[in-house]
């Protein structure tokens, strides 16, 4: 992540406004560092563990029956897109959030185009998730006992965020404040959003449900807030969206709602579903 971001960072780069359009080198040096989580996890199975194929070892397939893991892909883009539409909701009655109404008539083309560039988008992600959860939250988890799930989730959640520290110094993700502000934020953001990818990677028995609903929470969702807001109101993501308090909000209470029902457990889900987490340990 540090060496992918180094030209950004040698060039004094910053972001200061949250509808600043992503420049082509920013672009290039963002896909580069969303491929490392892959890469490390790749070389470690193929030269470190020795532990097999790798589609198996980082649930990277399409499991049986087909129709849970389609579900699954739909959940990942439905339950996001549900938390944010809430989160918005709350920062508008919080005065929070400048929304500037819904414009039906556009909607279905922003919508379109919103999906298509996620989908377009798609494979860098698969970059991050491989890294999370096909092999580092799967680790952590062992057999899954109270113990070790709760260490999982929050060392998982806690790298996940770390590892963008290089574009939190940058601004990227809460432009304008320091990094005394952003990087906990952003620990906050990803402990609470991360057991929803592990949710619909546990369902399914798949990687592929947690990429969808990862690429959807940092395009469609970043994309919904700038759409739905006053064109002329400054954006604070601290304030609104998935990646602020009214997303925290919201995040914590699905993620309870999971947690309280047991889908946060491997054990809530058959062994076909998820014969990875199950002999995670034994390999």
């Amino acid at each position: 992540m540090w060496a992918a971001m180094s030209p950004l960072l040698a060039s004094g780069y910053r972001r200061s406004d949250a509808r600043e359009e992503t420049g082509a080198l920013e672009q290039v040096c963002i896909a580069a560092a969303m491929l490392a989580p892959a890469l490390a996890a790749i070389l470690v199975v193929r030269c470190v563990e020795h532990s097999g194929q790798l589609r198996d070892t980082l649930a990277l397939r399409w499991t049986k029956p087909w129709g849970r893991t389609a579900r699954a892909c739909l959940m990942a883009f439905t339950v996001p897109a549900g938390l944010t539409t809430t989160a918005l909701v709350i920062g508008t009655f919080a005065g929070r959030y400048p929304f500037g109404g819904v414009h039906w008539n556009g909607l279905g083309v922003w919508a379109a185009g919103a999906v298509l560039n996620m989908l377009v988008s798609l494979p860098l992600f698969f970059g991050e998730e491989l890294g999370w959860q096909g092999y580092l939250f799967p680790r952590l988890a062992g057999d899954g006992d109270r113990r070790s799930l709760i260490r999982a989730y929050v060392v998982t959640g806690a790298a996940f965020a770390l590892w963008h520290l290089p574009t939190l110094l940058m601004g990227g993700q809460y432009p304008g404040r320091p990094w005394y502000v952003s990087v906990p934020a952003m620990l906050v953001s990803c402990v609470l959003i991360l057991p929803v990818f592990t949710w619909l990677r546990l369902r399914s028995g798949s990687v592929v449900p947690a990429v969808i609903g990862h690429a959807f929470v940092s395009s469609v969702s970043v994309g919904m807030v700038k759409e739905f807001a006053d064109s002329t109101a400054a954006l604070d993501p601290l304030h609104m969206g998935m990646a602020g308090w009214p997303g925290w909000i919201v995040n914590g209470a699905f993620v309870a709602f999971l947690a309280l029902t047991g889908r946060l457990r491997p054990s809530f889900y058959t062994a076909r579903t998820v014969p990875h987490l199950a002999s995670t340990r034994a390999r």
